[in-house]
C-alpha cells in the first residue's frame, strides 16, 4: 500500500482508551476483581436482551439492529461474584478506591474533575452486561497530552463497569463469564485531534505510559483496549473497536483510510454507470439441482435461496479495499450480522460447486445484464430473507460513498463491520446509584514511567535498556520493594526482567511465581544463603511446586549453601583431576576450570568466591 498524503485527503482520528482499574473490589458491588477459569464456575443462568427507550422514547439504532437476531445469553457465575452482577440486587455506591484513581489519571492527563460524579446508564443489548446497560460517570473534562506532531486534547474521562468476558459462541447466542463483569474501568477519550497514523500511535502510547504510572491499573492481554475513530474529508466517521495492540494503532489508521478512499473510488464509479439496487427475490427454484455444497445444504434443511440484483456493479463487488478484503466481503459482514455464514456474488462465481450455466439463469431471474452484479445468500427462509435486505442497504450505501459504522479491528490490522454508530439515545439517569462529590485535591501526583527511567539510571546505575524495561515492566513494584529491602538493584532487575523471560522461553511456569516467592529469592542471594548461580534452579522449583517458600525451594533444588572449606576442596579436586593442563597453561586454564568447578558445585557457592579459591589452587601448582 502505497503512503496517502494525509493532510490532503482530510484526516482525522481520535483515541478512546478502555483501562481496568486494578482495585481490590468492583464498581459497585464488594467482590474481588481477580479472573477465574470458566470451568471454575459454580453455576449459570440465562436471559434474553431487548433495547429500551431513552428518556426521550428514541431508540438507538445500534442496539435495535443487535436485537434483530433472536439469542439466548448464558452467563458463568462464581463464588467470587454476587447478585449484582445478575442483575439480581440494586448496586451500591461507586467504590471509593476506584473514584481516588480515576480522579490521579484525570490530574496527569490536565483535566478538570467535574465537582458531582453523576451515574447513567448506556443501553448495551449484545449480552455483555446481564442488565441490558453498563453503568458510566463522567469525571474528568477538558485535558491534553503532547506528542512530536502536537498537542491532543482529551475531552472526557469516563469511570464506568467492565462487561462480561466472552467465553465462546452456543448454538442459541453467546456463553460469558461474570467474573469481569464490575470491574472498574477508565474510558479516555481524546478530541479528533490526530492527524497522522504515528501521531495516532504516538498518542495512545503516551497516555498508555500515564495510565501505568499510576500503578493501579491492570496488565496483560485484554485489560487494555483502544478504539480509534478515522475520519478522510469526503468520507465518514468510523469508530474501530477492540483494538488489542498499541503497536497496531498506526497500521489500523492507515488501512482504514485506505479502505475510505477505496470505497470513494467505487462511489464515483458507480455514479457515472448509473448504478442502482433492484428488489430482492428467491431465486432457490434456480439451484432446485445445484451441485453446490453450501447452497445444497442450506435447501436440504427447508432454506431458501435470495437474490438482489445491483445494477452497474459488476466488476466494483470484487474490488479489493483492505487486504484480503472486498467490497463483497462488506457485504457479506452485514449477511454475517443477521445470522447467515455469508454470501455468494456473480464477480467470484462460476465457483464453490455454482457453474456456469446456474450463474446465466441466476442473471436472467433477477434481470441482471452483462454489467450488473447478482449477490445471493442460502440459509433458513427467515435468515436469507433478513441477510439479503441487510446486502441490499449496504450495497444503496455503497452508490452514496462511506457509511458512518462502528468496525471491529482484526489481528490482520483490517477491519470489519459491527454495527451502526450509537448515539445519544443510548443514555439515561440510573436512579439506584447516587452521585459522588468529587474532591480532587486529595490526590497526589505519581512519579511518571519516564521519570523512573531516569531515576534508575542516575541512582541505581541501571543502563538506559534495563531501566526502560523494569520501569515499563509488570514487576516494576516488586523491583522497588526489593531495592527498598537492600537487595542490589542490577541483580533485581536481571533476575526479574532477563532470568523470569529466559524460564518463560523453556517452559518453565513463571506465571505460577508470586511476588513473595520472587522477593524472598532475592532476598536469599542478598544474605548469602543462595548462590546466584542457583537462582535458576530455586525459581524452576518454586514455579513447579508453588506451595513451596523459597527456603524450602532451595532445600528441595538441593542448594544449600556450603562452607568455604567445601568449596576450596571441591575446587582441589578440580585442579588435581587438571594438573597437566594446569602446569602447561598456567593462569591460561583458568575459564575452562572455573565452568568445571560450578559444575561441580552445582550453585551451590558463589561465583566470585570459587573464582577467587580457583585463581589460588592454580598459583600454588605455577
Amino acid at each position: 500500500m502505497s503512503e496517502y498524503d494525509y493532510e490532503t485527503l482530510g484526516l482525522v482520528a481520535g483515541l478512546e482508551i478502555h483501562q481496568q482499574l486494578d482495585t481490590a473490589t468492583k464498581l459497585f458491588c464488594a467482590c474481588p476483581t481477580e479472573r477465574r477459569e470458566p470451568e471454575e464456575a459454580t453455576r449459570t443462568f440465562s436471559r434474553y436482551l431487548h433495547p429500551t427507550k431513552s428518556e426521550l422514547g428514541e431508540l438507538d439504532d445500534a442496539a435495535v439492529e443487535e436485537s434483530r437476531v433472536d439469542r439466548e445469553f448464558e452467563y458463568l457465575a462464581f463464588d467470587t461474584t454476587c447478585l449484582v452482577e445478575e442483575d439480581d440486587e440494586p448496586p451500591g455506591r461507586i467504590d471509593d478506591e476506584a473514584l481516588s484513581v480515576a480522579l490521579q489519571i484525570a490530574d496527569l492527563l490536565d483535566m478538570t474533575a467535574v465537582d458531582q460524579a453523576h451515574v447513567m446508564r448506556k443501553i448495551v443489548v449484545d449480552g455483555s452486561n446481564t442488565s441490558g446497560f453498563q453503568r458510566t460517570a463522567l469525571v474528568g473534562q477538558d485535558g491534553r497530552i503532547e506528542t512530536s506532531e502536537g498537542p491532543v486534547g482529551v475531552e472526557d474521562l469516563l469511570l464506568e463497569e467492565e462487561s462480561a468476558g466472552r467465553v465462546e459462541g452456543t448454538e442459541a447466542g453467546v456463553r460469558y463469564s461474570l467474573d469481569r463483569l464490575g470491574i472498574p474501568l477508565v474510558e479516555i477519550g481524546t478530541r479528533p485531534d490526530i492527524s497522522t497514523p504515528e501521531q495516532a500511535r504516538e498518542a495512545a502510547e503516551r497516555i498508555g505510559m500515564l495510565l501505568r504510572s499510576t500503578g493501579a491499573v491492570k496488565r496483560g492481554l485484554g485489560t487494555i483496549r483502544q478504539d480509534v475513530n478515522v475520519s478522510i474529508a469526503d468520507g465518514a466517521r468510523v469508530e474501530i473497536k477492540g483494538v488489542q495492540a498499541l503497536d497496531r494503532i498506526d497500521e489500523i489508521v492507515r488501512l482504514e483510510v485506505q479502505r475510505q478512499v477505496e470505497l470513494l473510488d467505487i462511489a464515483a464509479e458507480l455514479a457515472d454507470r448509473g448504478a442502482s439496487v433492484g428488489d430482492t427475490q428467491d431465486v432457490t427454484g434456480v439451484f432446485e439441482d445445484t451441485d453446490s455444497g453450501v447452497i445444497r445444504g442450506a435447501l436440504d434443511s427447508g432454506g431458501r435461496v435470495t437474490a438482489v440484483p445491483l445494477y452497474g456493479f459488476d466488476g466494483l463487488v470484487g474490488r479489493e479495499l483492505q487486504p484480503d478484503r472486498r467490497f463483497g466481503t462488506e457485504l457479506s459482514d452485514h449477511a454475517k450480522r443477521h445470522g447467515a455464514g455469508g454470501i455468494f456474488h456473480t464477480d467470484e462465481l462460476p465457483a464453490y460447486g455454482v457453474t456456469a450455466d446456474e450463474v446465466a439463469a441466476l442473471r436472467e431471474a433477477v434481470g441482471a445484464g452483462p454489467d450488473d452484479a447478482v449477490a445471493i445468500v442460502a440459509d433458513d427462509p427467515g435468515t436469507a430473507a433478513l441477510a439479503i435486505d441487510a446486502v441490499a442497504d449496504r450495497a444503496r450505501t455503497g452508490i452514496e460513498g462511506v457509511p458512518e459504522e462502528t468496525r471491529d479491528a482484526t489481528q490482520e490490522g483490517t477491519t470489519r463491520y459491527l454495527r451502526p454508530l450509537p448515539g445519544a439515545a443510548r443514555m439515561y439517569p440510573e436512579t439506584d446509584v447516587p452521585p459522588v462529590e468529587l474532591d480532587p485535591s486529595d490526590v497526589e501526583r505519581p512519579e511518571l514511567l519516564t521519570e523512573k527511567v531516569e531515576r534508575y539510571q542516575n541512582d541505581h546505575g541501571l543502563g538506559a535498556g534495563l531501566a526502560e524495561q523494569v520501569a515499563y515492566g509488570r514487576r516494576m513494584p516488586l523491583f522497588e520493594t526489593a531495592v527498598d529491602a537492600g537487595v542490589d538493584a542490577t541483580f533485581a532487575a536481571g533476575v526479574l526482567e532477563g532470568t523470569l523471560t529466559e524460564l518463560r522461553r523453556d517452559d518453565v511456569p513463571v506465571d505460577r511465581l508470586t511476588d513473595d516467592h520472587l522477593l524472598g529469592v532475592l532476598r536469599l542471594v542478598e544474605d548469602g544463603d543462595l548462590a546466584k548461580e542457583g537462582v535458576d534452579e530455586v525459581l524452576t522449583t518454586l514455579a513447579k511446586d508453588p506451595s513451596l517458600d523459597p527456603e524450602a525451594a532451595v532445600e528441595e533444588a538441593g542448594l544449600s549453601g556450603v562452607s568455604e572449606s567445601e568449596v576450596r576442596a571441591a575446587v582441589a579436586e578440580v585442579v588435581e583431576r587438571n594438573a597437566d593442563q594446569v602446569e602447561s597453561e598456567g593462569m591460561g586454564a583458568f575459564s575452562a576450570l572455573m565452568g568445571e568447578c560450578m559444575g561441580a558445585l552445582r550453585g551451590k557457592a558463589d561465583g566470585e568466591i570459587v573464582s577467587t579459591v580457583l585463581r589460588e589452587e592454580i598459583g600454588k601448582r605455577t
